[in-house]
This record gives C-alpha cells, sequence and structure tokens, in this order.
C-alpha cells in the first residue's frame, strides 16, 4: 500500500510536467483547471493509502531516503498547475469584481474604476518568473522538512518576500504573491508530509 501512495505521489507530479512547456501555457482553462483537479485527486488519494498503511501497522513503509527523494520531486514539479489554477480562479474573480464596480459607477454616474492593467494583459505579467521561484521554493521547502529543520521553510518565505518586495506595490501584485505562495507551500507541505507517512 505504501508503494501504491508513492506511485500516485508520481502520478501527481508527472501530471502537472506539461504545463512547463511553452506550447501547453496557451490552451485552455479547462485544460490547465483538469490537470489541477487529477493532481489534487492523486495527492488526496496518495495521502488517504498513506495515512491507512500507516494506522494498519502493516510492514515497514518506504525506505526513507527513496521517499525523500521521490517526495521532494513531487513536491518542486507538482505544484506549479495547482498554483496556477488558484490564480487564474482569483484573477476572474477579480475581473468580475471589475465589472460590477465599472457597472455601478457608470449607472450612478460616477467615472469607472480604473482597469487592472497589470494583472490582465498577457503582455504585462505581474510577478514576472513565478513559475521556476515556484519550482525552488517547493523544493527547498520540501528539502528542509525533510532535513528536520522546519525553521528553513520562514527563511525561504523571507527570502522570496525580499525579492519581490519592490513589485508588489503593482496593481494585484500582493495578492498574487500571497494567493501564489500559500499554494505553493500547501503543496510542498502535503508532498512532505505523505513521505513521512510512507517512511519505514
Amino acid at each position: 500500500m505504501a508503494v501504491l501512495a508513492l506511485i500516485l505521489v508520481v502520478l501527481a507530479a508527472v501530471g502537472g510536467l506539461p504545463q512547463y512547456f511553452r506550447r501547453f501555457r496557451g490552451r485552455s482553462h479547462r485544460l490547465l483547471y483538469a490537470t489541477a483537479g487529477t493532481q489534487l485527486t492523486l495527492l488526496g488519494a496518495a495521502a488517504i493509502l498513506a495515512a491507512t498503511a500507516g494506522a494498519a501497522g502493516g510492514p515497514a513503509g518506504v525506505n526513507a531516503p527513496v521517499a525523500a527523494a521521490f517526495t521532494v520531486a513531487a513536491a518542486a514539479l507538482g505544484g506549479g498547475p495547482v498554483t496556477l489554477a488558484i490564480l487564474r480562479l482569483s484573477h476572474r474573480e477579480d475581473v468580475a469584481e471589475e465589472r460590477e464596480r465599472d457597472a455601478a459607477a457608470a449607472g450612478g454616474g460616477g467615472t469607472p474604476a480604473r482597469a487592472d492593467t497589470t494583472a490582465a494583459g498577457p503582455g504585462q505579467p505581474v510577478l514576472r518568473g513565478g513559475a521556476w521561484i515556484g519550482v525552488l521554493e517547493r523544493t527547498a521547502i520540501a528539502a528542509t522538512l525533510w532535513a528536520g529543520w522546519p525553521e528553513g521553510l520562514a527563511v525561504v518565505l523571507a527570502v522570496k518576500g525580499l525579492g519581490r518586495y519592490s513589485e508588489l506595490g503593482q496593481d494585484g501584485a500582493a495578492e498574487r504573491f500571497i494567493l501564489g505562495t500559500f499554494a505553493s507551500v500547501l503543496w510542498a507541505c502535503a508532498c512532505a508530509g505523505i513521505g513521512f507517512l510512507l517512511r519505514a
């Protein structure tokens, strides 16, 4: 059962790999949401299997170095599509709220709210390089947890925050930073946690 859980973790990570290639980025959001949903389902199933295997008190699980290697790789590679899906969903809500404000302002004779060009336009991305920063962030988080140094999580987040500080004043940047960071960190912690349950 432990090996099956580890296979599900690996499948969850592999399922997200196409989103890192440019030709898949322009596809419809449905593909992204389907990929993220599948990844979350696989990770959830792996967590249930790992917890069940640990509670059953059966034979020893996976060798700790093997569990660490696979779950750190899954944390690094698999979290991108899930994080991006959450950011896209939040952006759609922001656009809907902005349209409501514009309609209310136009109906009341006021001036429409200023359009958020930094978050919406494909030519003006907010927080550039986020995909690859996320890979490194999740790798560092999972690795510090496996190393028994959870304080490293605070160090990783502090470095990321300092690196992004000058960009956080842009419209929508702070919200995207918080959402993306939380989603990324939760994915990495979930992968590492499953690895802890699976280790012998």
